[in-house]
């Protein structure tokens, strides 16, 4: 399988050896997801784990700036202002294909090169190995845009109990490879410069080698990574980030004075009071599911909910549309949020991403 002839195609798939490609291919647009790359890939995956001589595959974004940004944003914005049902189709098929990566039965294997934030962590992180590099930019930045950490990052950002993930979350921070790490959203660091040898290596494993060959290749690749520094500010993202509502996390951050805790309260009250309240409550519930596609329904519903309002484009517009980074939210202020709106957007979607049973 190759689309090597077609170097203008959105996803390149093809097949070195024993390794099954996928490099996303819009390098202009920092590798931002479209629908038609969505099924590119889940046609990929349905191929490669057919295809007996494949024994990993490993996911790259071309391009020298990051393995992708996230959903074509302006797109999707351009969708919720016409009323069609473009998102609500991407964000369903993008959410079913997080989930197929994340339950993928060969090993699945992310370069989570440059930026990497957004849909382009619902590709990594869900994976079997997760490696970022000197260059990695990871973030889940959607509370900036009125929006809500979808594609599973309820799931993944709630895993953690040192609250890492509510911080990650809320304020929208990028974050480098240690910190990546520190936060579950990888698992390695490779210097970017390894990465063709480890194509190859992988390419030139035997058709039938199994996942413990594959692991062993790709932890040949580790290289230690400095301390993380959100490990300084432990303490306070601990305590701070674990209070009961957002309200009371502003206030213990206000508490604390400390120059991190006054840098975290000023990002995050720059944020849609509204996402910020949702992604709260999110993150609360996915802490306390089973499995990620209960977080996955839950966000697609809130995701469709969320674009009914006035955040979602306004935040988009501010961010890329007119890019004067002045979003007007509505309401303005957390006193604002009304709890029962919150409480209406978790009700489950008419038409959900994995059926009644999920």
């Amino acid at each position: 399988m190759t689309d090597r002839h077609d170097p203008s195609s959105e996803v390149i798939v093809e097949r070195q050896g024993a390794l099954g490609r996928i490099r996303l291919n819009r390098p202009k647009a920092l590798n931002s997801l479209t629908l038609p790359m969505v099924r590119r890939i889940a046609a990929a995956l349905d191929a490669f784990e057919a295809d007996a001589a494949v024994a990993a595959v490993l996911i790259t974004g071309e391009g020298e700036r990051g393995l992708c940004a996230g959903g074509d944003i302006r797109a999707l914005a351009e969708s919720v202002r016409h009323g069609d049902d473009h998102a609500a189709t991407f964000w369903r098929e993008e959410y079913r294909l997080n989930a197929r990566i994340s339950h993928f039965p060969k090993p699945y294997i992310a370069l989570m090169d440059g930026i990497t934030m957004g849909g382009g962590v619902g590709l990594s992180a869900h994976g079997r190995h997760r490696i970022v590099t000197e260059r990695s930019r990871v973030a889940m930045p959607e509370t900036g845009i009125g929006f809500l950490p979808d594609v599973g990052g309820t799931w993944l950002l709630s895993r953690q109990a040192n609250e890492v993930g509510t911080y990650l979350a809320l304020t929208g921070e990028a974050v480098g490879a240690s910190d990546a790490i520190f936060a579950g959203l990888a698992d390695i660091f490779m210097p970017y410069e390894d990465h063709p040898r480890l194509v190859s290596a992988l390419a030139d494993l035997p058709a039938g080698a199994g996942g413990a060959a594959v692991g062993e290749v790709v932890a040949g690749f580790a290289r230690s990574v400095a301390a993380t520094p959100l490990q300084a500010h432990l303490a306070t993202v601990a305590a701070a980030l674990g209070a009961g509502d957002v309200r009371a996390i502003l206030a213990a951050l206000a508490d604390d004075g400390s120059s991190f805790a006054t840098a975290t309260r000023e990002t995050i009250t720059e944020k849609s009071p509204t996402s910020l309240v949702l992604t709260l409550r999110l993150l609360r519930l996915g802490r306390a599911s089973a499995f990620l596609e209960i977080c996955l329904e839950r966000e697609f519903a809130a995701a469709v909910a969320m674009t009914r309002g006035p955040d979602f484009y306004e935040g988009v517009r501010a961010a890329v549309i007119d890019k004067d980074r002045n979003p007007h939210w509505s309401p303005a202020s957390l006193d604002e949020v009304d709890s029962g709106a919150i409480e209406g957007f978790l009700a489950p979607a008419p038409e959900p991403v994995f059926g009644r049973g999920a």
